[in-house]
């Protein structure tokens, strides 16, 4: 059994399409992984991923709690007069790691966002032991973040094995060295940068996901070269 954390610098800087990315990847090689989110605010990722997996995965597995305002779990819980109940998350993904190969579990934001009043993602990663990769955008910003992400989870006891690069824009392959030169950003965290994902256009406007795009996202990640996923 193995677990796998995907972790950003936010939110909407691609944890979905590279969870769904490495999900497929996984599948072609034969092996069986499920995806977890934890928690949810709002609507997206467990609509998206309950369609994405089909009959491989029964939908009540894929998300433990779910609140309908999207905001910081807290304030959804706050708002909404519920608890937020971590012992129901955790037994959750026991259950899926007693009964997969592995499992790919995508954080809500960042790694500092709050999953209740006193514990954030990094705080779940590691009491969970959780190895994490981090995706950073290629948009202006995203050394700065990346050092902070990287302190933080430093800071925390994370285990990070990587960054992945993402290109959430047409232009931003040709804007890497400008806005996240993988070298540069190496040498500040001295954490590997393992590779960059190409950008897909459209990519959750088309349900069921068609095989070429499935297709496109096994390459993807083969390309990524990521040794730490090929070990699973």
């Amino acid at each position: 059994m193995s677990t796998l954390l995907i972790s950003g610098t936010n939110t909407e800087v691609g944890k979905t399409v590279l969870s769904a990315a490495l999900l497929a990847y996984l599948q072609a090689q034969g092996k069986s992984w499920a995806i977890f989110k934890p928690l949810q605010t709002g609507m997206g990722d467990r609509e998206f991923y309950t369609q994405l997996v089909g009959n491989r995965q029964p939908p009540d597995t894929i998300n433990a709690l779910h609140y309908s305002f999207p905001v910081a779990p807290p304030i959804a819980a706050a708002r909404e007069g519920r608890e937020i109940d971590l012992k129901q998350v955790w037994q959750r993904l026991q259950q899926l790691q007693g009964q997969y190969e592995g499992v790919l579990v995508e954080g809500l934001g960042g790694l500092g966002t709050p999953v209740t009043a006193e514990l954030t993602v990094a705080d779940l990663a590691r009491d969970w032991r959780l190895p994490t990769l981090l995706v950073v955008p290629v948009q202006l910003g995203a050394i700065g973040q990346t050092v902070a992400h990287v302190a933080l989870a430093r800071q925390s006891g994370v285990q990070l094995k990587g960054l992945v690069l993402n290109c959430t824009q047409p232009d931003a392959a040709e804007a890497i060295a400008s806005l996240a030169p993988p070298q540069l950003i190496e040498s500040l965290t001295q954490v590997p940068v393992l590779g960059i994902l190409p950008y897909f256009p459209d990519w959750r406007s088309d349900l069921p996901i068609p095989a070429s795009l499935e297709a496109q996202w096994v390459q993807a990640v083969a390309d990524l070269a990521l040794e730490y996923i090929d070990s699973f």
